[in-house]
């Protein structure tokens, strides 16, 4: 598919929906990780803006050290495991997938090259809901 802003071939819009829908709420959660790890830093420690200038992998130990010590551990394993799917996402190549679609494409750490579907997008975006879900339960709201 092209468009008439490039005329490199694309994914279908659905798709590109999908891809750009993944990104946002993970981006938004990835902000709100960051307003729960200073609203419980009892020391004061952490700063906004250099939070924010981390990427989110490197988020682990500022939420060990807050969000993990007054809640249990699932926040942190499954935003982690969102960390992984989002670099998946951002470290693809695109393909021309065997239906003939433009498509994106990753591996996993042993090399075994699998397509970014739209099923694994929608299910991103289900666990970024999950995980804004109790994010907020955590903010109590």
């Amino acid at each position: 598919m092209y468009e008439n802003y490039t005329r490199q071939a694309l994914p279908e819009k659905e798709y590109r929906a999908l891809l750009g829908s993944a990104l946002c709420v993970f981006n938004s959660n990835s902000a709100f990780i960051i307003e729960n790890i200073l609203n419980f830093d009892e020391k004061k420690q952490f700063d906004w803006y250099e939070l924010m200038d981390r990427t989110s992998g490197n988020l682990k130990s500022s939420i060990m050290e807050t969000i993990t010590k007054v809640s249990n551990s699932k926040i942190s394993i499954l935003f982690f495991s969102l960390v992984n799917k989002r670099n998946r996402i951002i470290h693809s190549f695109q393909i021309t997938d065997t239906d003939g679609k433009q498509k994106l494409a990753t591996k996993d750490k042993s090399n075994k090259q699998y397509v970014i579907t739209e099923q694994f997008l929608q299910e991103f975006i289900k666990e970024n809901e999950e995980l804004s879900g109790m994010l907020h339960s955590l903010r109590g709201f």
